[in-house]
C-alpha cells in the first residue's frame, strides 16, 4: 500500500510539472526561427488582460503615425473622425476633432446649381482614402492593393507554432493582431544568404504570407515628432501604430472588459447564493 500510494503521489507530482512546464514554454515569448515561419516576439500591451486598458496617450502617438505615415498609402474607410473622441479611444475632445477633420477636403455636393464642390472636412466625415479607386491604389503599387487598416489589428494574427494556442485559455492572450503588426514595422532586415526578393519586393523577417513584401519599410528613426517628448524611434512608432489599430479594429474593448468581469463576478455571487439555498433547504432532510 506504501508503494502504490508513493507511486501515485510521484505521478501526481510529475503531471503538475509538466503541466507547468507546459504553461510556461506557451505563456513565454514565441520567436519562430526562419525555417518554421515568420519571426514573432510578442510584446507587453496595457490592455492585454481582463483588466487591460488602452493607454490613450499611446492611440493618439499611434493616430500621428498612422496620419502622417500610413495614411499615405491605406485607407481607413470604418473610421469616422468623431470616434476618436468616444470613450474607450485616444481621448481626443470634440473641439480637437473638429480641428483634425477640418485639415481634409470632402467632396460633397450636389449644391442648388447641381454641381460638386468641396468642403473642409467634418467630425462625422470617414478618414480619407489615399487613392480613388482600388485600380488606382493597385496602379501605384505594381499590382499590390494596399490593406485597408480598419480592423487589421484583429484581421491578422502572429502565429507563434507549436502548442502555444493550448495556453491562450489561461493567459488570456488575445495581442496576435497588434503583435504582428508591431513585428511587421519592424521586421525590415537584410535578405540571408541564398533568399532574394524579385523587383521591388522587401525582405521582412515577419510577413506572414512569406518572406518578401511589396510594402517598402514605412518607418524610420526621427521621421514623426512627438508632442510628448516619446522616443522618436522605428520600435516606438511601430508599438503605437499596433496600439492604435487594435482600438480601431475593436473599439468597444474596455467596455467589453468591462461587462466581461460585472458578469463573472454575479455569476460568482449567484452560485454562492444557490449553494447557501440548498444547504438551508436540504439540511433537515434525512439522506
Amino acid at each position: 500500500m506504501t508503494m502504490i500510494l508513493s507511486g501515485s503521489k510521484l505521478g501526481r507530482a510529475l503531471g503538475a510539472a509538466l503541466v507547468a512546464v507546459g504553461l510556461g514554454f506557451v505563456a513565454a515569448p514565441a520567436v519562430a526561427s526562419e525555417a518554421h515561419g515568420p519571426k514573432i516576439d510578442m510584446q507587453s500591451w496595457s490592455f492585454a488582460g481582463p483588466f487591460g486598458r488602452f493607454d490613450k496617450g499611446q492611440l493618439q502617438r499611434g493616430y500621428k503615425v498612422y496620419k502622417e505615415v500610413c495614411a499615405s498609402c491605406h485607407s481607413m474607410n470604418l473610421v469616422a473622425y468623431r470616434n476618436l473622441s468616444d470613450a474607450g479611444g485616444p481621448g481626443f475632445t470634440a473641439d480637437q476633432v473638429k480641428a483634425l477633420a477640418a485639415e481634409i477636403k470632402v467632396k460633397d455636393g450636389p449644391n442648388d446649381a447641381g454641381e460638386m464642390f468641396e468642403r473642409a472636412g467634418r467630425a462625422s466625415d470617414r478618414m480619407p482614402a489615399p487613392f480613388a479607386n482600388d485600380e488606382a491604389a493597385r496602379a501605384a503599387f505594381g499590382g499590390a492593393l494596399p490593406p485597408d487598416l480598419s480592423l487589421i489589428g484583429k484581421a491578422r494574427a502572429a502565429h507563434r507554432g507549436g502548442v502555444s494556442f493550448l495556453g491562450d485559455p489561461f493567459t488570456l492572450y488575445a495581442e496576435a493582431g497588434p503583435d504582428y503588426v508591431y513585428n511587421l514595422m519592424t521586421g525590415y532586415v537584410d535578405a540571408p544568404a541564398g533568399v532574394t526578393c524579385d523587383g521591388s519586393l522587401q525582405y521582412n523577417q515577419s510577413f506572414i504570407s512569406g518572406s518578401c513584401i511589396a510594402m517598402p519599410n514605412p518607418l524610420s528613426d526621427g521621421m514623426v515628432t512627438y508632442d510628448d517628448g516619446s522616443p522618436a524611434t522605428v520600435q516606438q512608432y511601430a508599438k503605437d501604430v499596433a496600439a492604435f489599430l487594435m482600438w480601431t479594429a475593436e473599439p468597444k474593448l474596455e467596455a467589453r472588459k468591462s461587462t466581461g468581469l460585472k458578469v463573472i463576478l454575479f455569476l460568482v455571487v449567484l452560485s454562492g447564493l444557490l449553494y447557501l439555498t440548498k444547504r438551508r433547504i436540504w439540511a433537515n432532510v434525512a439522506h
